[in-house]
């Protein structure tokens, strides 16, 4: 599996960024300008297991954390990810990031933060013959069988520095916004040159609340039903994809189903189902792969958890934004 990244890294072929499911629970991920969009600290934790099937299934975990900063007008936030590709992780991929969002009002009921994003990327690979695989070494009855003559890299180890931005609008029921990252087309190739493509990310949504109720009213203590639709574009290199995504909001309830597809093709259906009480959340969410890997990958796994602190007092007057919390 490996061999084929390297091999496609080396003839220029361009790939795709880690994927989550669970968009709005990773959200310094989706969009660097909802850093501090919440006002209150925020803690968000992720761990997504993608092909689980396959031996070289790709292992993410992402932690973050964003406040809202008077002194600074705007939010701050931090973000580290660890990836693993590849037969037995054989290739890392590890990022720290930070970001400040600018936050400003256009009107009475609209506001907008604009970010800027900063990554340190360290790349390592670990060269192996029981991590990778290569054509020469198969034979056509006996599969993998001979020794390759393939040489690794001069360097099995990369550190560059990567920078994303973004500009988040929203109002009382509804939010929208765009991001690009890799602005600076790093280079991640082991034998030649080969730049990320640019990933250029829009969403939008709104909340629509299903009661003419405020407040909770249901002797079983849940809260006033919201149902929010979600779209989200994502385009990098020469993929496009379209997320379609229905979320019912039913506190302490919530479940959600996407829909995500290419041009051409369809990818996958993402159903979750997530549990949030006060300060804290807890999610999980399975990918139904529908495309022509359906048989072979066992979908994908996610799970979320978020811990929202208390607001200062002095916060409180200042507008958080009304999104989904998966």
């Amino acid at each position: 599996m490996l061999a084929c990244i390297l091999i496609a890294a080396a003839q220029g072929v361009k790939g795709q960024d880690i994927g989550f499911s669970q968009f709005y629970s990773n959200p310094l991920y989706l969009n660097p300008a909802f850093a501090g969009s919440k006002v209150a600290p925020r803690i968000s934790l992720n761990y997504r297991c993608q092909w689980p099937s396959l031996v070289s299934a790709f292992s993410t975990i992402s932690a973050s954390y964003d406040q809202y900063v008077d002194a600074l007008h705007g939010g701050i936030g931090a973000i580290v990810m660890a990836d693993r590709q590849g037969d037995h992780g054989a290739l890392g991929i590890y990022n720290l990031g930070v970001m400040y969002s600018f936050r400003f009002q256009v009107s009475r009921d609209i506001y907008v933060n604009a970010a800027l994003q900063a990554n340190l990327v360290d790349e390592n690979l670990k060269w192996s013959e029981d991590n990778m695989r290569f054509p020469d070494q198969i034979d056509p009855v006996y599969g993998y069988l001979w020794t390759t003559s393939a040489q690794p890299p001069d360097k099995t180890n990369k550190i560059y520095m990567d920078f994303h931005a973004g500009v988040l609008a929203y109002g009382e029921h509804w939010y929208g916004g765009v991001s690009a990252s890799h602005l600076n087309r790093p280079d991640q190739g082991f034998y030649s040159e080969d730049r990320i493509p640019l990933k250029l990310t829009a969403h939008a949504g709104g909340m629509i609340n299903l009661s003419a109720e405020q407040r909770r009213t249901s002797s079983l203590g849940l809260g006033t039903p919201i149902i929010s639709p979600n779209f989200i574009y994502q385009y990098q290199g020469t993929f496009h994809y379209f997320n379609y995504g229905l979320y019912l909001d039913w506190e302490p309830f919530l479940v959600g189903v996407w829909y995500r597809n290419g041009i051409e093709n369809s990818d996958a259906f993402i159903f979750m189902v997530g549990v949030q009480q006060d300060y804290f959340k807890v999610g999980y969410s399975y990918d139904v792969t529908v495309s022509k890997l359906a048989n072979n990958t066992a979908g994908a796994h996610e799970i979320s958890l978020g811990f929202l602190l208390p607001t200062p007092e002095k916060k409180k007057r200042i507008r958080a934004i009304r999104c989904p919390s998966f």
